[in-house]
């Protein structure tokens, strides 16, 4: 049986540059586990800046895919539940960043209850609604 987590970490690189890593783990190939990541930057965004939010939060969308799928990986098995699979990996690394407006924008497409399931942190105004 395959299992699949995505835990997400956010890393400060020189002060202002950021890059979350998608980790899908727990892929297997036969009796050995391979993790599956992909780094996303912020070099050269504001998050704090609707535009280059948006950049991010697609930048994000495609890491989520590429690591679900089998993208740059060979001779492994397809995720058993693609969509699980991108939903925890896209609602974990929005966590990780912790920008109220990569939040905002997942919450264009993601109601209040998924994103308290993927644990991320509401800004107060939404909160508040």
């Amino acid at each position: 049986m395959y299992t699949k987590t995505a835990p997400i970490s956010v890393r400060s690189v020189l002060g202002a540059v950021a890059a979350c890593t998608l980790f899908v783990g727990g892929v297997a190939a036969k009796d050995h586990i391979v993790p599956v990541s992909a780094q996303v930057s912020t070099r050269g965004l504001d998050l704090s800046q609707p535009a280059d939010a948006q950049t991010f939060y697609t930048r994000l969308q495609n890491a989520a895919w590429m690591v679900c799928t089998r993208g740059t990986r060979a001779d492994l098995p397809p995720v058993d539940d693609l969509k699980g699979c991108y939903e925890k990996a896209l609602g974990g690394a929005v966590r990780a960043t912790g920008s109220p407006m990569v939040t905002h924008i997942y919450l264009g497409s993601h109601t209040l209850q998924e994103a308290a399931a993927r644990g991320i942190e509401l800004p107060s105004q939404v909160a508040a609604k």
